[in-house]
């Protein structure tokens, strides 16, 4: 029997039949995670895929639903490892999914180069120096700020992890799209696709979900605006059909 701790609980993976073990002490999993494991492209029957920033395991528990392959998490808060086993184990999908305590930084020497078909990454998305942001919860400001890893960090492990003709997929803020896109090339990730979130129709986008590919030919295509909520705040037709699938 999979143990829930003091104050853990298990909660729905929104629409999915699986549970994810929780904590208000720790970061939860957003929109933000559903989305990009929808966006990226997945082997369907198998593969090896990383999800790095793992943080709780659920984009890992999300892919799950789309591919066969075997998934691993790197995480650098071993409370979080923990707390995302034991969320596999929930699911009964340790066979295939492993969370291993790790750093970004040397993520590619722990788990080897140029081996994975997919890594995707939900990074910080605050700069260390934005102070005015900074949750006074450690785990919390660990998860929100480039306080151990950068997004260049990121990008970089990926890069390394990733075989040619790869894909390697994020979910950040449109803001750092200049940096993002930089580093991508910088580190022989040729952005392939991208797609701006928008919370209602309307209104300024505040996701971007973007994927490229090792060392790929030039071609960027701009999917459509993706709408989460109708104006009564329910969710869009776009949105359930994922939630729903």
């Amino acid at each position: 029997m999979v143990t829930v701790k003091d104050g853990e609980r298990l909660d729905d993976l929104l629409g999915r039949p699986g549970k994810i073990v929780q904590s208000d002490d720790v970061f939860s999993f957003s929109l933000d995670a559903v989305l990009l494991a929808e966006f990226v492209w997945v082997p369907i029957q198998k593969g090896q895929l990383v999800d790095l920033c793992a943080g709780t395991g659920a984009i890992p528990l999300f892919l799950s639903y789309r591919t066969k392959g075997t998934i691993t998490g790197v995480e650098i808060q071993s409370k979080l490892v923990d707390m995302a086993n034991r969320s596999m184990a929930v699911n009964r999908l340790e066979n295939r999914i492993q969370v291993v305590e790790g750093d970004v930084k040397t993520a590619a020497a722990q788990l080897g180069h140029a081996r994975y078909d997919v890594v995707t990454c939900n990074p910080p998305y605050f700069l260390a120096n934005e102070t005015s942001l900074r949750n006074q919860n450690e785990h919390h400001t660990i998860a929100r700020h480039e306080v151990l890893c950068t997004l260049e960090d990121c990008i970089k492990t990926a890069s390394q992890l990733v075989k040619p003709g790869g894909k390697v997929a994020f979910v950040h803020r449109p803001e750092r799209l200049l940096d993002i896109l930089t580093l991508m090339r910088t580190y022989r990730i040729e952005p392939k696709r991208m797609q701006l979130v928008y919370p209602k129709a309307g209104r300024e986008a505040n996701t971007l979900l973007i994927e490229g590919s090792k060392d790929g030919k030039a071609g960027l295509k701009i999917l459509p605006p993706f709408v989460v909520y109708e104006e009564d705040d329910t969710y869009t037709e776009a949105m359930r059909a994922i939630l729903d699938a």
